[in-house]
C-alpha cells in the first residue's frame, strides 16, 4: 500500500535525526538546520537546509542521502542556505520547484583578518578537469611576479597537486615558531611563494580523503602557512563545484575568480555551471580564459582547432562576463610544465606566453595592484 505524505514526512524526519554534526554531535533536526520539511503523496520531499559557518560541505550530501533512502521517497529537493553576514537573517528566498536562483544565497562570512598581509586573493577554477587550469594558475602567478608583484600560489587541488612539478620545486617545507603557534614556511620558486599538498606527500602517495578533510587542509594552508607580505595570493582550485570552492569563499574574502575552459561544449557547459555557483555565493567572476584554443603546425603554419573554436568567447558573451584571452595549444607549454619552467618565463615571446602575460595584465586591471 502506498504511503501518504504525512507518513513519508514522519519517516524522513526520523531518518534525519540520525544525521549529526561531526563537531557538536547534534542531529540536523534538533539543531534547527532542517526547516520547512514537506512531503507530498507522490513521494517528493522538500525542505530548506541552513548551513552553519563551520559545517563540512559533505553535510548536505549526507542529509540528502538519508532522505533518499526512506521508503516512499521519489525525489528530494533541498534549498540550501549559506551562513549570512553577522546580524542578518539566514532566511533564503524560495525558488520555483526547489531550484535556487543566482543571487538568492546570502553572502558567506569569511574572516577579514585571516590573511592580514595578503592584499588580493584570486582563485583559478574550472568546471571540469583536464582543461589546463593548473597551467593557467601557475603561469598567472609567475606572470604577476614578473610584473614586480609579491605573489603566492596555494595549490588547493588536493587530488591533483601538480603545482610543485610545474614550478620545479621538490623540497619539503619547514615548520617554524613556538609550540602551539607553529607555522609552515612557504617555499619559493621563480619568485612565487607556494604551498601544496604535493610538497607534503611522497611522490607516489595518493590523497585519499573525503570532503571535510579537503576543507580542513585548505583552511590549514590559509591559516598556518607563513605567506608573508603578498600583493596576490593565487589559489589553484580543484575542478567542479564542491567542498573546496565553498570552503574557500567561506574562509577568506576572494577578490575574483578566473574560469578556465577549452573550446568544446562539454567543457564550457561545466564551466557555465561553475560560474553560476560562484554567483550564488556572491563571489565575483573576473572572466573566462579559453585554453588549448588551437594548434599551429610548426611545419606548415596551418591552424588546427582540435577542441573546437570560439567556445570561450561564446560562454563569456552568454554569461555577461569578460573574456580574458585565448591560449593556443603549444608543445612548449607542456614541456615547460614538466620541466618546472612556466611558459611566461621560458618562452614569453611565444604565442602562449604572450597570451598568458596578457591574461595577467587583464586580471591586474580588474582587481588592482
Amino acid at each position: 500500500m502506498a504511503l501518504t505524505g504525512d507518513q513519508i514526512l514522519r519517516r524522513v524526519a526520523a531518518a534525519l535525526t540520525q544525521v549529526t554534526d561531526p563537531r557538536s554531535g547534534e542531529d540536523v533536526i534538533s539543531s534547527g538546520r532542517v526547516r520547512e520539511l514537506q512531503a507530498a503523496d507522490d513521494g517528493v520531499v522538500r525542505f530548506r537546509f541552513l548551513l552553519q559557518p563551520d559545517d563540512p560541505g559533505s553535510l548536505v550530501r549526507d542529509v540528502r542521502a538519508a532522505a533518499e533512502r526512506v521508503d516512499g521517497v521519489s525525489k528530494v529537493r533541498i534549498d540550501v542556505g549559506l551562513p549570512a553576514a553577522a546580524g542578518k537573517s539566514t532566511k533564503v528566498p524560495s525558488a520555483p520547484r526547489g531550484v535556487q536562483r543566482a543571487g538568492t544565497i546570502p553572502a558567506p562570512t569569511p574572516a577579514s583578518d585571516l590573511l592580514p598581509n595578503v592584499h588580493r586573493v584570486v582563485a583559478v577554477s574550472s568546471g571540469k578537469g583536464g582543461v589546463g587550469k593548473s597551467t593557467v594558475a601557475v603561469n598567472l602567478a609567475a606572470a604577476l611576479s614578473v610584473k614586480g608583484l609579491r605573489v603566492g600560489l596555494l595549490d588547493a587541488d588536493v587530488y591533483g597537486p601538480n603545482v610543485p612539478t610545474m614550478l620545479g620545486e621538490r623540497r619539503k617545507p619547514r615548520v617554524s615558531g613556538t609550540k602551539g603557534a607553529e607555522k609552515i614556511e612557504a617555499l619559493e620558486a621563480h619568485g612565487v611563494k607556494l604551498m601544496s599538498l604535493g610538497l607534503l606527500l611522497e611522490e607516489s602517495q595518493p590523497a585519499i580523503m573525503r570532503g571535510p578533510l579537503i576543507a580542513g587542509i585548505l583552511k590549514q594552508f590559509l591559516e598556518q602557512v607563513e605567506w608573508g607580505e603578498l600583493d596576490y595570493l593565487v589559489v589553484d582550485m580543484p575542478p567542479g563545484t564542491g567542498d573546496a570552492q565553498l570552503s574557500l569563499v567561506q574562509t577568506v574574502n576572494v577578490d575574483g575568480v578566473v574560469m578556465v575552459t577549452t573550446p568544446q561544449d562539454v567543457a564550457t557547459g561545466d564551466v557555465r555551471r561553475a560560474i553560476k555557483m560562484f554567483e550564488r555565493v556572491n563571489t565575483p567572476v573576473l572572466g573566462v580564459v579559453e585554453n588549448m584554443s588551437g594548434f599551429i603546425c610548426p611545419c606548415c603554419g596551418t591552424r588546427y582547432d582540435l577542441f573546437g573554436k570560439g567556445g570561450g568567447h561564446t560562454l563569456a558573451e552568454s554569461t555577461g562576463i569578460p573574456f580574458l584571452g585565448e591560449v593556443p595549444l603549444e608543445v612548449a607549454v607542456r614541456e615547460g610544465g614538466d620541466a618546472g619552467q612556466p611558459i611566461v618565463l621560458a618562452g614569453p615571446e611565444t604565442p602562449a606566453g604572450l597570451a598568458l602575460l596578457q591574461v595577467a595584465g587583464r586580471v591586474m586591471e580588474l582587481v588592482g595592484k
